[in-house]
């Protein structure tokens, strides 16, 4: 009987040890609520939705899990997902630099409108902007910035032939940041709101001629058949962020911190390289192809000419810089005129009244 007992108590106390073994495992897991950008774009399917959904528990062997869904997905339209970053209501972001501005004009300077044509020098001016806007993630949001990553080259696409610049003058062209508005207001111009779902009726109906948005959206939303006519003039590039709320990021070992970094870092550089990519198979696919994804769009794109890009310049230290310095400050004009300016050549400043 004392034998039967000894091994029903050895029995119980390995049951019981496993139990506890399997919970400590479960509490050593840690989850990463995590919100994406569009769900329907290259950036959340080949990049943001797999790297939480999958690759962060693969390389941690499960001790970091993500879960993550575009903003598109939640009824979100990306202008809000910081705060909710910062009131914990998700533990990392994805989310476009220029749809925080409304907190602080900080955050546009970046990726100020039309002021770059290559993305290897888009990348110098991030990678030169980083620590002022990691300041200003910490600050405004109780968040670490880790990453900064493009989306595909924004252009102008219309319904009626655009031979350059000065052909914009009077057309009423559609806009989603306020550097945006204020190149198309530089160029004489009518900057319109629009959601990027309402495009299409906006130009079948007349509200706008043009439309401002990525190369790739635009070949992807079938933009050709009701706008054919494409100007690439670079006017941004949707540069985006990754940032995760500070206290989130304090719950992991260090030894968790220096591999997410690591793994951010990888993420980043395989972004960039695929948005370069994207871009020329995306032109390619708007024209007369080649095209690997599918039907050629059979556009009419006409590229910025020198008088263009010297008309561009004028706009720029005209219209654009003044008017960001005025929202942004002396301070942090200055800040610009020796990071992003020194590679750039610029200067930003408001104009004297």
């Amino acid at each position: 009987m004392k034998t039967i007992t000894r091994h029903l108590s050895a029995l119980l106390l390995s049951l019981l040890l496993a139990g506890m073994a399997h919970q400590s495992a479960a509490n050593d897991t840690l989850i990463i609520k995590a919100v994406g950008t569009w769900g329907y774009f290259t950036n959340y399917q080949k990049h943001e939705g797999p790297f939480w959904n999958q690759h962060i528990a693969d390389v941690t062997d499960g001790q970091i899990v993500g879960e993550i869904k575009p903003h598109t997905d939640l009824d979100l339209r990306g202008f809000e997902i910081m705060r909710l970053v910062r009131n914990g209501v998700f533990d990392f972001a994805f989310g476009m630099s220029g749809y925080v501005e409304p907190e602080s004009a900080i955050f546009e300077g970046a990726d100020l409108s039309s002021l770059v044509q290559n993305i290897a020098v888009q990348k110098q001016v991030a990678d030169a902007y980083f620590p002022t806007l990691e300041r200003a993630f910490t600050e405004k949001y109780n968040a670490k910035l880790m990453m900064l990553y493009p989306f595909p080259s924004q252009m102008i696409w219309c319904n009626s032939p655009v031979n350059s610049i000065g052909d914009l003058k009077g057309k009423r062209i559609r806009v989603y940041l306020t550097t945006l508005g204020d190149f198309v207001e530089g160029v004489g111009a009518v900057p319109v709101s629009v959601p990027y779902n309402d495009v299409p009726d906006a130009l079948t109906k007349g509200v706008v001629d043009c439309v401002i948005t990525g190369t790739m959206s635009a070949y992807t939303s079938k933009l050709y058949q009701i706008a054919p006519y494409g100007f690439t003039l670079r006017v941004g590039w949707g540069l985006a962020f990754g940032a995760m709320n500070i206290d989130k990021w304090k719950q992991l070992t260090e030894a968790q911190q220096a591999l997410l970094q690591k793994e951010i870092t990888a993420l980043t550089k395989s972004m960039w390289q695929e948005t370069a990519t994207e871009d020329a198979i995306a032109l390619a696919c708007l024209a007369n192809g080649p095209c690997s994804l599918g039907e050629v769009g059979n556009m009419t794109l006409i590229q910025p000419t020198e008088a263009d890009l010297i008309m561009r310049n004028q706009v720029a230290r005209d219209v654009i810089l003044p008017r960001w310095a005025e929202r942004c400050g002396p301070e942090c004009a200055a800040n610009w005129n020796r990071t992003v300016g020194r590679i750039l050549d610029l200067r930003a400043g408001a104009k004297a009244r």
